[in-house]
């Protein structure tokens, strides 16, 4: 019978950091072990979760991340590799030669998906997480849910195929969306924030539509998942990813662990109030940053004197010296950097990711962020922080997605499946 093994990420930050690597030991919950079979077990389970989080590492750095000896690691990737589950490649670290471990690229892949505001984007990737195939497309404003998912869907059957794949070789789909969501029920938190799907089962109305599991986190939440692992925020205990586009949300990882808080709406600073007595928000609230900075508001103040602009026309003529477009967007640097600086207060974070749209405008926003930033939060004036541009740019999103398939969906070991616990 096929057993299913849970793992957890237990606190990163109470075990060592492995010298010279990118990767962090990390401890998993052991198995009680009732026999030698279910040691064994548990041991690949722990094995194949560390190659899924950190991708391709050596022999050695498997051994440091799950604790195991370096016989038994050995042991377990001649079977697994036997088995066609891994594959191994010689590399040289430090002028010595070693085995790099990875996930064999004929078990599958997986697909990443984000509905955002505007734009819906996907990526294919193989069970090693390399990208394979990508695709985005606009979507109309206020957008229903079922028809962006069936869109999504055609997509995605038309990337694999392209690629020469079959549909049996899709294992999962990570979804990310532009709204808070409870991770336990696949409802939006708060009703409005994406028009056209609340009150949908977005992820079991998906996996209808795809026939595979389905996974689905708030858009902000994945992104700061990705730069940790693959981008900016890489080496980080605590970051802050911060999006800036048609709304602004703030993704948060704390002790390497996702923070969503309570129906998962952690990290919604849009709705922090930065203008007293400011305009209505959608949230019934008065000031909040979303009423000042988002591409309606940017596109109506520069209407008078620059005509009908889309946002990114406005970050192209900012980049390009325009002063009015270049005023806009700095302002709106200020007014998250306020929003950020509270946000350090609480948490305390090592490094700030700037992403979204906005954050395309590079120094120009980021520079009055982060001076908003260092005047009003105490991290920086007591503790190192950093501000800095998104590595992933508007890929962060779904790279976060195809994270969250990666490390969710079951792989079938001989008699075990092993699924990692998002």
């Amino acid at each position: 019978m096929t057993s299913l093994l849970k793992l957890k990420h237990i606190h990163p930050g109470l075990v060592q950091s492995w010298p010279g690597s990118k990767l962090r030991q990390v401890s998993v919950d052991r198995a009680t072990p009732g026999s030698q079979s279910s040691l064994r077990e548990a041991n690949r389970a722990r094995l194949v979760d560390a190659i899924k989080r950190f991708g391709a590492i050596t022999q050695v750095e498997l051994a440091g991340a799950t604790g195991l000896s370096t016989a038994t690691v050995s042991t377990i990737v001649k079977e697994l590799v036997a088995a066609g589950v891994l594959m191994t490649a010689p590399v040289s670290r430090s002028g010595r030669r070693a085995q790099q471990v990875s996930l064999a690229r004929q078990l599958g892949m997986v697909a990443g998906v984000h509905f955002s505001q505007r734009m819906l984007r996907i990526e294919l990737a193989d069970m090693a997480g390399t990208v394979v195939a990508t695709q985005h497309m606009p979507l109309p404003y206020e957008h229903r849910a079922d028809t962006g998912m069936d869109r999504a869907a055609r997509l995605i059957h038309d990337m694999v195929e392209s690629v020469g794949a079959t549909p049996e070789e899709l294992l999962g789909v990570g979804l990310a969306v532009a709204a808070p969501v409870d991770v336990r029920t696949g409802l939006l938190s708060v009703r409005g924030v994406l028009r056209g799907w609340d009150e949908v089962d977005i992820p079991g109305s998906f996996s209808r539509r795809i026939g595979k599991p389905v996974w689905i986190d708030n858009d902000a939440n994945l992104a700061i998942v990705a730069e940790h692992r693959y981008g900016a925020a890489q080496g980080c205990d605590a970051a802050v990813f911060v999006a800036i586009g048609h709304g602004v949300g703030a993704g948060l990882l704390v002790d390497g662990c996702v923070v969503r808080g309570h129906g998962g709406m952690a990290g919604e600073i849009g709705h922090v109030r930065v203008v007293e007595n400011g305009r209505v928000c959608v949230c019934g609230n008065r000031g909040c940053l979303e009423t000042v900075v988002n591409s309606g508001v940017l596109v109506e103040t520069l209407r008078a004197t620059h005509g009908n602009l889309a946002l990114r026309d406005i970050i192209a003529k900012a980049l390009a010296g325009d002063v009015g477009c270049t005023r806009v967007v700095a302002d709106s640097g200020e007014h998250v950097g306020a929003a950020v600086a509270a946000l350090c207060n609480v948490f305390n974070p090592q490094r700030v990711v700037v992403g979204g749209i906005l954050g395309t405008a590079g120094e120009i926003a980021l520079a009055p962020l982060r001076a908003t930033v260092a005047r009003a939060s105490l991290a920086s004036q007591f503790a190192e922080l950093d501000v800095v541009q998104s590595t992933l740019g508007e890929a962060a999103e779904v790279r976060g997605a195809v994270a969250l398939a990666l490390d969710s969906v079951a792989l079938p070991i001989g008699t075990l499946e092993v699924a990692h616990v998002y």
